[in-house]
Order: C-alpha cells, then structure tokens, then sequence
C-alpha cells in the first residue's frame, strides 16, 4: 500500500514538473506566438504542392505576355486576380505606377513581406524549348532572365502561409510586393519614397537562378539612371552651318566620358555604360533631338554621385561646344542590396530543409542539350543546395537594393533555369524558364519562402535577432538617403512605344492558365533532346552538377 502511495505522489511530482515547463515556456511566447513546427511547415508545404500545376500555369503566362518594364499590364490584371480569389486584399497602381501593387492577407504582427518583379528583357522573345536562338516574335520583347518565374513563387508561398495561419490560428499579417521594370530600375526607389516598407518586420525577395542558395552582407553596387536630351536646330544636311546637330552633343558626352574612365575611378569600383536612344531621323537632316541614357555604378552611392557630378558637367561642355541646349533627367537611382545575416540564417535552414528538386532524365536531357548546343562545359543540372555564405559585392545592380535599407531583407536563388547561358539579358537565358524544369524550381522556392515565414510568426527571438542584425548594418553605413530628386517622375512610357510594336504579334501566341492544355502543348514545342545532339552522359560522368563548378552570379 506505501509503495503505491509513494508511485502516485512520484507520478504527481513529475506532473507538475512537466506543467510548469510547459508554463515557463508559454510564458516566454506573446500571447498567440508558439515555435515552429514540423507539423506546420508539413501542411504549408502540402499546400505548395497542391498549388504547383497552377503555379507553373501562371508563369508561364507571363512568359507568353513578354512585358516590359511599367508596360506589365496583363501579368499584373493575372496575379492581382490570382490573389483576390484568394482572400488577399490588393491595392493596384501605387507609388503611381499602374503596374505595382501591394496584397496583404491577416492582421496584427509579424508582418512579413515577399516581394519580386516580373518585367522582361527587350529583345530577348525565344521559344523556351529551343537550344538555339528560335525567337516568338522577331525582334520581341521575352524573358531573357527569367523573371516569370518570379510572382508565381511568391503567390504559391504566400497562399501556402495562409493555409497554415488558418488551420494553426498564427498570428500576423502577409504583405506581397509586385514591383515592375527592374530591367530598369526604376521602381522599388519610388516604392520606398511613398513609403510603402514602412512598419514590416522582415522581407524576403527572390531571384530565378540555376542553384538553390542565399547569401547576407554587401552585396551589388548602387546605381543612377539617366538620360540627357540635346536639342539643337534642324536643317539640310548639306548645308550645315544652318543648324545644329544635337547628335553631336551627344556624340562629345560619349567622348567626354570615354576619356573620363581613365582618370575619374578605379575600374573595379565603377561602371559606366550608355546606349543612344535617339539620334535623328536621316542623314540629310540635321538632327534637332537626341538622347543619350548612362547608367552609372559604382560600390557606393557617394562614389556614384562623384562620377553623376563629372559626367553632368561633360553634357554641359558638350552642349557649350555644340551650341545646343540639354536637358537631365534621372530616371531611376538605388543603393547597393544587403542580406540581413540572421534572416538569412532562418532561409538557409529551410532550403536545407526542403533540398534540390528531383530532376526526371528528361529535365537533365534538356539542360545537357542546352549545354552542348552552346558549346560550355556539358554540367547537367545542380544536385545540391548551395551553402550560406557572405556575399561578394559585385558590379550588377537591382533596385531591391533601397528596401534592403528600410527593412531586414534578404534575398533566395531558386534553380529554375539551367546553367548554360554564360549571360543574362540574353535569349538563352529564356531557354528552359517555362518549362517543367522551372516549375520543379519554383516548387522547392515556395516551400523554402513558406516555411520561412512560418518561423518568423511563430519565434519572436528570431525577430529580435533579425532585428539586432538590421541595427548593426544601419550603424555600419552612412545614413540612407534616397539617390532619386525630389521632383522625379516615374518614367512610364519609356517602353511604350515598343511594347505596342510587339503587343499585336504577341498576342497569337499568348497562354491561357486556365487551358486544359499546357503551355508546351500549346506552342506545340517539344521538351525532348533535340535531334542532332548527343545528350546521354557516359558511363562514367555525372548527369548533375556540383554547385562548386558553377558560377553563382548573385547580381544582375
């Protein structure tokens, strides 16, 4: 009776220890707040595979829509509508730009953020399937680096996230960010101008790439956007000295700034490229408008301003010289991009989680195709995630770069492209980003960008400490100011003319998402190795590739 006696009061003591350390632990939680489970994370990503074939469906919509920057019209009506029907209230045509938009689903905090763009590459239109240049449309618009891919990935993880908050009653609020015309940069500067950042906790930003990684710390350089206009008088051109030619201002900046890179900075610090985008109308007329758009990048925002500075005063030599007038116009401005090292911990922890796609023999058989057609080493495709590591800052930019600087914020690489083309902005870049190969890709990036947003409603010592980083990096920085003047406007019609040569053609080749047929079926395109190529590995290569033979560019 006594060593009964004696088991029941041993059975209540540990009882009650067990109750007080679910008490202390509760108690370490705000109300609502509980750690991450796997339990959770199993269900969101559930989620993300139910909404796959509809996740890849809207992507490659936006691959047949070949939009560019502020002309994104169709891909912004698809992925708003994608949102509203599902329970995301969206403000369109904010920081007046009708192709942005904001979503937000939930109430209360966390409030997490997910953002990325979606505009094409002039020039770039390629049938997804093809291992040498096949354009849709000659001369087109298309997605040479993938950013179709983009809004799908977020849409899948935010919806993903919300299945969880539902069932698991987790507190916080989710914020979407469409942010056009990356290709320019010229949108997320005007986006933090309005304020539209304010208040987050934490925003995670993609990028379509061939690897599956994230990286913290200095990364990209910063940037300005600029255009000088010459106005000069018109006339015969065969007589001259009845005009002048605002072609040759611009052809006396180009030379001003030719001879400027020797002297004004060292080249691994800055870059300084320009294109002409309106020189005249024939040779026997003297030409009365040009143009001339730099880009100016450098590793810092003072450092750019410097080079902003000696190339302004070149335009105005150059008009002196030429006796013709000239106007400025930034167009788009932002600082390098920073990857909060504690957000990119909790990423990292989840791409580890959730791992490589599984590649089908035919996914490897297109990427070796792809490969062997351009005539670079014949890799296959990744087979392992990449390790977090500090970035390098390198010369591409994004205007990302200024929210990095009002919020914690880090960046994923989603592998859904394969390694073959040397560069971006180019039509082999398109190759493969609408296919099955990049809807695995974007499977494995929803379910790593859900599960992080998990964590981060569930652990507040993961904010604090996301927080503590954010801190430091403002601390270790000159303060931000924006690179854009007060008085700039977005510059919305700086694709429209060609956007609306293209649109026509275009449109005859258009996806519907909601097509019993999928995009492939529907272009009639074939996602076999091509005949010609002998794409099998030999009995003794690998069809995959380690990450440590690629390149992994982090900045555009």
């Amino acid at each position: 009776m006594k060593a009964d006696v004696d088991m029941s009061i041993s059975k209540l003591r540990s009882g009650l220890r067990t109750i007080g350390i679910l008490a202390a632990a509760m108690a370490a939680c705000p109300a609502g707040a509980q750690p991450a489970s796997s339990q959770q994370k199993r269900a969101a990503e559930a989620a993300v595979d139910r909404y796959a074939d509809r996740m890849g469906r809207l992507g490659d919509a936006i691959y047949s829509y070949a939009e560019i920057g502020f002309q994104e019209t169709k891909t912004v009506a698809l992925v708003t509508k994608e949102l509203r029907a599902n329970g995301f209230t969206v403000e369109t045509g904010v920081a007046g730009m009708p192709t942005a938009y904001v979503a937000r689903y939930g109430k209360g905090g966390p409030v997490i953020g997910l953002m990325a763009d979606f505009d094409g590459v002039p020039g770039t239109s390629q049938d997804t399937t093809s291992v040498v240049e096949r354009p849709i449309v000659a001369g087109a618009p298309g997605h040479g680096e993938g950013h179709n891919t983009h809004q799908p990935t977020i849409i899948a993880a935010a919806l993903a996230a919300k299945v969880a908050m539902e069932r698991f009653h987790l507190p916080g609020t989710l914020v979407l960010f469409g942010g056009p015309a990356e290709e320019i940069g010229a949108s997320r500067g005007y986006m933090v101008n309005a304020g539209l950042f304010k208040g987050l906790d934490a925003m995670i930003d993609v990028h379509v790439d061939t690897v599956f990684g994230t990286a913290y710390g200095l990364a990209n350089f910063s940037r300005v956007s600029v255009q000088w206009k010459y106005k000069g008088v018109s006339g015969h051109g065969a007589q001259p000295w009845t005009g002048r030619s605002a072609l040759d201002g611009v052809e006396l900046l180009d030379l001003g700034v030719n001879y400027m890179r020797e002297h004004g900075y060292n080249p691994d610090d800055a870059r300084v490229h320009n294109v002409v985008t309106q020189a005249g109308l024939q040779p026997n007329i003297i030409p009365e408008a040009a143009t001339d758009w730099y880009y100016i990048r450098a590793k810092s925002p003072r450092l750019v301003s410097e080079i902003l500075d000696w190339v302004r005063d070149i335009a105005k030599g150059a008009a002196a010289s030429t006796r013709t007038t000239v106007s400025e116009q930034i167009i788009a401005g932002t600082w390098p991009y920073y990857g909060n090292k504690a957000l990119a911990k909790v990423l990292d922890a989840n791409i580890q989680r959730v791992g490589m796609p599984q590649w089908s023999t035919d996914d490897i058989a297109f990427a070796r195709n792809l490969q062997t057609a351009l005539k670079v080493d014949v890799v296959g495709l990744a087979n392992k995630t990449i390790p977090l590591a500090q970035s390098k800052q390198e010369a591409g930019t994004t205007d990302a770069g200024d929210v990095s600087w009002q919020v914690p914020m880090v960046r994923m690489r989603f592998p859904a492209r394969p390694p073959g083309a040397t560069t971006l902005h180019h039509w082999a870049a398109a190759v493969g980003v609408a296919t099955p190969l990049a809807h695995k890709g974007m499977t494995v990036g929803a379910k790593a960008l859900t599960d992080t947003v998990i964590d981060l409603l569930t652990d507040p010592a993961l904010l604090k400490g996301i927080r503590r980083d954010f801190a430091a990096q403002l601390a270790g920085f000159p303060k931000w100011s924006s690179l854009l003047p007060s008085d700039a406007k977005v510059p919305l019609s700086i694709n429209a003319t060609q956007m609306a040569r293209y649109r026509g053609a275009l449109a005859h080749f258009e996806y519907n998402p909601d097509s019993r047929q999928t995009y492939l079926q529907f272009m009639k395109s074939s996602y076999l190795p091509q005949a010609g190529v002998d794409w099998r590995p030999s009995s003794t290569e690998s069809a995959e590739v380690s990450p440590s033979s690629l390149n992994w560019q982090w900045d555009q």
